[in-house]
């Protein structure tokens, strides 16, 4: 069936916002007592959701404050540290021209999400943006692609979706959805090739070969 809705990761897949979560990822620290972490060593952390990533960071402090101080900090800095990856407006739009549904299903808090996707220039192209939340398991749990899919009026074999994890890969046989990966963001190219995707994309931009 041809695919009439592709569904994103956004961290490493959309974006490089790794220096704005390694400035808010430090701020938490310096309040639990720790040394800065460089942006590479953050970068290998990101892609699990915000308690997890504050679990590893800081487990001096305890889970809720030291989600809280990350919620309070990373607003100050996301829209300034926050880039667009090569290839992904033009892509983005062009796969809008065509008539197909753009959603983005992230582990990234989705109070943070939806602000840049305004604020980076793609709110007029993605319609739906999806992440984890009291009713909504984060990934590898399906839960965001089928809502995104019900937000969308598409079925998973209309569906595509495209990360730079190995956790997308498996949230995406979660939801029976075809997978594709681009080694942008946390994760190298061997690791996601081990992973076995249902296809690697050697730029943002060959995504739209992936689509007719």
């Amino acid at each position: 069936m041809a695919v009439r809705a592709v569904l994103f990761d956004f961290d490493g897949t959309l974006a490089d916002s790794y220096a704005a979560i390694t400035s808010s990822v430090n701020h938490v620290r310096t309040h639990a007592g720790l040394p800065p972490l460089t942006e590479p060593e953050v970068r290998r952390l990101v892609g699990h959701g915000l308690e997890q990533l504050m679990s590893v960071v800081a487990p001096q402090l305890p889970a809720d404050h030291a989600c809280q101080l990350y919620r309070q900090h990373h607003p100050t800095v996301m829209n300034e540290l926050t880039r667009l990856l090569p290839g992904v407006p033009e892509t983005l739009h062009a796969l809008h021209r065509r008539g197909l549904r753009l959603g983005v299903c992230s582990n990234k808090p989705a109070l943070f999400t939806a602000p840049l996707i305004e604020t980076l220039g793609l709110g007029q192209v993605v319609s739906v943006v999806c992440g984890p939340s009291a009713e909504i398991a984060a990934k590898p749990a399906p839960d965001m692609l089928q809502q995104a899919m019900r937000l969308l009026g598409v079925g998973p074999s209309e569906t595509l979706y495209v990360g730079d994890m190995t956790v997308d890969v498996q949230t995406g046989r979660a939801a029976g959805v075809r997978t594709l990966v681009i080694p942008t963001g946390s994760e190298d190219l061997a690791s996601l090739q081990a992973i076995k995707p249902d296809g690697i994309l050697r730029s943002f931009a060959d995504l739209l070969e992936q689509v007719g």
